[in-house]
């Protein structure tokens, strides 16, 4: 860790953690008493969220458009673990007094005042397929094409990430993330855990609007973990592959037909690992089929039989952003890594007597 912190002194300033290694044991029980808000809760990975968390002793506030099945869930999750703090709300993501009133809800709900983790989990794949299919654009008054899978799954994404930095920082007896924190001692956190896709970095056929909506997620991410830091939160982000969700069409069921796609059971087992370790800073998860793989000797994955060798279902992605990216943006990052590391503070206080400076003649020309 301090290794890489020294070489790449990004790394070091966005406050991001070592990569992560899987498979790895998850030691949920940390979770016990934290106040987690999920959007697009009663189903999927969402539901999957909340009977993993909830059975660890968590705070669950979920969300969901779909209000029979919330409350029935809620019903089911707190008589199978006993535990009462399991709490369901109407909320329609693309609604920002929705979304308002969830998190207002949250708080009043939470034993300490406050919340500790937020998903933003709430997704819909494209059904209407009209953006790739125009019809009747000829006419008069043309209709626009059906946005509702960008209105929720990106539009959405922004509210309750914008909800979740104003409320994260205010959660009390919480201290600003770190990756040297010490889970032990730590009673409250302050994380956002993003939901993207396979979607969010491979094209996906006939899903243009789902895919521009989970690479915009995929961006969204990139660029929190450079900066979101400032509010003292930790960012992360899951990507599954296609897993048996309500979110898998038909059409894709079909296309996949005779193909391998990953559970919902290892998407929750990803979001675990990074809930429950607060000393996970800035990382993302591809989660896919479990497969026996390993390293040839250029460092690619090659398929095994090998029974030694251990099923492997979630792999990191864009774990080298601040290091080693693709060329342009490694010779980019690596010379912003160089020079930060050779001005050091000297040229950090120089910048910062110019943006001073900068900022006095702003406001004596305005007097």
């Amino acid at each position: 860790m301090a290794d890489i912190r020294g070489r790449y002194p990004i790394v070091a300033k966005v406050n991001q953690s070592p990569p992560l290694k899987f498979p790895g044991t998850v030691d949920d029980s940390w979770l016990k008493d934290k106040v987690i808000v999920i959007t697009g809760g009663a189903s999927g990975f969402g539901e999957g969220f909340v009977r993993r968390w909830a059975s660890r002793g968590a705070i669950i506030i979920f969300g969901d458009i779909n209000v029979a099945r919330g409350i029935k869930l809620a019903k089911q999750v707190r008589e199978a673990t006993k535990n009462k703090n399991i709490h369901f709300l109407h909320c329609d993501v693309t609604s920002w007094p929705s979304q308002v009133e969830l998190f207002k809800e949250a708080i009043k709900l939470s034993p300490h005042g406050g919340i500790d983790a937020v998903v933003a989990n709430a997704g819909i794949a494209d059904t209407k397929l009209e953006l790739e299919n125009p019809q009747n654009l000829d006419a008069d008054a043309p209709p626009p094409p059906n946005l509702d899978c960008l209105n929720v799954d990106l539009i959405g994404v922004i509210y309750t990430t914008h909800l979740a930095i104003f409320y994260l920082p205010r959660n009390p007896g919480s201290s600003p993330a770190s990756p040297l924190a010490s889970p032990a001692p730590m009673l409250r956190d302050r994380h956002l855990l993003l939901i993207g896709s396979a979607a969010s970095f491979s094209p996906i056929p006939s899903q243009a609007l789902y895919g521009a909506s989970k690479h915009a997620v995929m961006g969204l991410y990139r660029c929190l973990r450079s900066s979101i830091f400032v509010h003292g939160i930790r960012t992360n982000l899951l990507c599954p592959y296609f897993v048996g969700t309500p979110l898998l069409t038909t059409q894709a069921r079909a296309i996949l037909a005779g193909a391998a796609i990953g559970t919902i059971e290892d998407v929750v087992e990803a979001g675990s690992r990074f809930m429950a370790d607060p000393k996970i800073v800035g990382r993302a998860a591809c989660i896919g089929p479990k497969l026996r793989v390993e390293e040839d000797d250029n460092g690619e994955y090659v398929l095994t039989q090998k029974y030694e060798v251990a099923p492997k279902a979630i792999w990191e992605i864009y774990a080298d952003d601040f290091e080693d990216t693709d060329v342009f943006q490694r010779r980019l990052v690596g010379v912003l890594n160089r020079a930060l590391e050779f001005r050091g503070w000297i040229g950090w206080g120089s910048d910062m007597m110019g943006a001073v400076g900068h900022g006095l003649k702003g406001l004596w020309r305005g007097s």
